[in-house]
């Protein structure tokens, strides 16, 4: 199941509801458990855009290299 910002904001605003209400919360999941797979999920947001970026540096270097070594053999062929 994916949810979305919307969906996250609003299990996040009930989760800190929760939290507030003490020894007086409902059944099911512990508040903490849902606290902390919501900062769980934050993470993995950062880390995807921290390899994101990274993958955009490799793809341009690469492209990079690429046209140096086209350079490189049509020079090489003039020869």
């Amino acid at each position: 199941m994916i949810l979305s910002a919307s969906q996250l904001r609003a299990l996040r605003q009930r989760n800190d509801e929760e939290l507030r209400k003490g020894d007086y919360v409902k059944q099911g999941y512990p508040a903490d458990t849902i606290q902390d797979l919501l900062q769980t999920i934050e993470a993995v947001k950062s880390e995807k855009k921290k390899w994101k970026k990274v993958a955009q540096e490799r793809g341009e270097t690469l492209k990079k290299m690429s046209n140096i070594m086209d350079k490189y053999n049509q020079g090489r062929n003039r020869e």
